[in-house]
């Protein structure tokens, strides 16, 4: 006999973790260059992506004031200049509001960092850039459904 246990109301729900690549590379990196890309390039996907389908609804005020913060935060890593500047430029794109810009950006910033990332934080960078172009047939990473 199979008993059917039904969902308890105080039960939580499997929880999504966008860039979980990103993040993972970032844990898995040793200390110093590659582990400082990824967590360049995770700040600046987190940022990029509440412009997204399905972002968080924030202020132009708020957007600004967390580029900012990022952009002070990232004066802390010790990058290579090569990817810096793509990662600064994708934190700023994001306080502007414009997906079509830091798709460009972010399309930049993974080129620039294909050296430093594997392939699955690639491809969460790449489907973070479609879904920002307008490719609305691509989830953002981490969405309901990402296994």
């Amino acid at each position: 006999m199979n008993v059917i246990v039904p969902f308890l109301p105080y039960a939580l729900g499997t929880p999504s973790f966008p860039f979980r690549h990103l993040a993972s590379l970032a844990g898995r990196a040793p200390i110093g260059g590659a582990r400082e890309v990824a967590l360049g390039c995770f700040m600046a996907a987190r940022l990029a992506a509440e412009l997204g389908p399905g972002g968080l609804a924030v202020s132009e005020e708020a957007r600004t004031a967390r580029a900012a913060a990022a952009k002070s935060w990232l004066g802390t890593l010790t990058l290579p200049t090569s990817v810096r500047g793509p990662i600064a430029r994708c934190i700023e794109s994001s306080a502007t509001g414009s997906p079509a810009a830091t798709a460009r950006d972010l399309a930049a910033l993974s080129a620039s960092c294909a050296s430093y990332l594997d392939g699955a934080s690639r491809t969460e960078l790449d489907a973070l850039a479609a879904a920002l172009h307008g490719h609305r047939a691509v989830a953002l990473p981490g969405a309901a459904g990402d296994a």
